[in-house]
């Protein structure tokens, strides 16, 4: 718990694009009154049409936003801290369902065994580099994890036929979180039905029916007017556009990923392992290989997608390689992986826990919170920059001001004739001097608000791939009259 309360406090900022942009700009902006994306079909710029989001953990931050908001909390970065704590929190039931289901599973080869394969997927779980960094995140793909465990951790517990109704409970609100997980809760449905476990089928499916009715079916119809219009907006999508969105052949890309997450060579180990555990532990394999093959072959692949079924990976690993960990020379390759695995993950952990994702972009709009300036219009100036990221508002603490972007030398210094700016904030730092001179020359009374430098985190990532636009930013007010 502890490294997670550290990473809540100092891992500002947000790790990607969906999770700020589709969950908190959202959910902040409708406890203010605003649609940020225009989702609603009531908002004045909306399509009228469902995009495909599902309301389900967007809605419940808004519930949240909309109690800070009412108890008087306003600043932005308090009420992110205040967020990644909770989330944080919740994702201890990770490492505690983690550590229950390898117990159980295990129990068979004897309590020793059990409890050392827990101990392990424990340490893992509580402490593997990438997790308490991703856990105090607003990613769906995350947050649906501890209902998965939970789920999983009552399917197993024992054979009360309540458990299996409150696992697909569950189970179906992590399907409202994240709707491809809707593949791994087949793998189970699948499980009893051939194995003729009739009343675990039913149980089991009516309850993910019946979550998924609720949140999706009720929740859609008094938005929309008809049920599950958000998942057909986002079937819809994906059968027609999605398939084009960051495209990727490789059928190996999400076991590599979650071998790699596990560092080398212990990620190999627990591939191996994984695999091993099929024959014995099959009612928890079927689910985790359908979710990554279904990811393998959907031409749209992203590292993240992958995250709901780390955990059980790991487990199955742990677990399975133990089943083949017989001879001196397996259980020699196992402790040598394993002690390198956290001499590798110890200082990744320590600096990944700590790290400030866009803290350049998160900066430069606080800087109108922190000096309670009301901008009207914004030149988003990047020229100097090979594209322009968007620009988190929510850290403005406001959402109604226009913004305009150069980003080429061709267009107008001001983009269109006679337009007038209060701020513009200056991208990249190519030419940063002679592009500050030029509007120097057009509002004289011009002055620095604020330097707005990327984390070391946001330089490293930008040096090993340019396309993650982690630039350096500078604030400037016009002082000029709007126009």
């Amino acid at each position: 718990m502890i490294i997670r309360v550290i990473a809540a406090i100092f891992s500002q900022g947000y790790g990607m694009h969906d999770d700020h942009f589709l969950i908190i700009e959202a959910a902040s902006s409708w406890a203010d009154g605003y649609d940020y994306n225009h989702w609603l079909p009531w908002s004045p710029d909306s399509t009228g049409k469902p995009e495909g989001h599902s309301f389900t953990y967007v809605g419940l931050n808004f519930v949240y936003f909309y109690c800070m908001k009412f108890l008087g909390i306003a600043d932005p970065k308090i009420l992110m801290l205040i967020n990644r704590l909770l989330h944080a929190l919740f994702s201890m039931l990770i490492v505690y369902f983690g550590i229950k289901i390898t117990e159980k599973i295990s129990a068979p080869s004897g309590e020793k065994t059990a409890r050392k394969n827990a101990v392990i997927v424990g340490w893992i779980l509580a402490l593997l580099w990438i997790l308490p960094f991703l856990s105090v995140r607003n990613l769906v793909e995350m947050t649906c994890i501890p209902f998965i465990l939970w789920s999983v951790w009552l399917m197993l517990k024992n054979e009360n036929k309540r458990n299996f109704l409150l696992a697909g409970i569950l189970m179906g609100m992590a399907i409202s979180f994240r709707y491809q997980v809707g593949v791994f809760a087949f793998g189970f449905a699948a499980v009893y039905f051939f194995q003729f476990r009739w009343s675990r089928f039913l149980l089991f499916s009516a309850g993910v029916t019946l979550t998924f009715a609720l949140t999706q079916g009720l929740v859609d119809y008094l938005i929309w007017g008809y049920p599950f219009a958000e998942f057909t907006g986002y079937f819809t999508y994906n059968s027609n556009e999605g398939t084009a969105y960051i495209p990727n052949e490789n059928y190996f890309m999400y076991l590599l990923v979650l071998m790699g997450s596990c560092l080398f060579p212990l990620g190999l180990l627990l591939g191996t392992g994984f695999f091993v555990s099929a024959r014995k532990y099959f009612l928890l394999f079927v689910p985790v290989i359908l979710f990554v093959l279904f990811h393998s072959v959907y031409p749209s692949k992203q590292e993240r997608f992958i995250l709901p079924v780390l955990p059980l990976f790991i487990i199955l690993g742990v677990v399975g390689y133990n089943l083949i960990s017989n001879t001196a020379f397996r259980q020699k390759i196992w402790n040598f992986s394993y002690r390198f695995f956290w001499i590798l993950n110890i200082p990744l952990l320590l600096v990944v826990s700590v790290a400030y994702s866009k803290q350049s972009r998160v900066e430069a709009m606080y800087y109108f919170y922190e000096n309670n300036e009301k901008p009207q219009k914004i030149l988003l100036e990047a020229t100097g920059e090979t594209g322009l990221s968007m620009t988190p508002r929510f850290y403005s603490g406001q959402w109604h001001y226009g913004m305009l972007e150069r980003t080429d030398t061709s267009q107008l210094l001001t983009v269109y004739p006679n337009y007038s700016y209060d701020f513009i904030l200056f991208y990249g730092e190519r030419d940063l001097d002679k592009r500050i001179a030029q509007y120097k020359k057009l509002y004289p009374e011009m002055e620095l608000g604020k330097r707005c430098e990327p984390s070391f985190t946001d330089r490293f990532l930008r040096r090993l791939n340019p396309r993650n636009s982690n630039e350096y930013i500078e604030v400037w007010k016009t002082n000029a009259p709007a126009r």
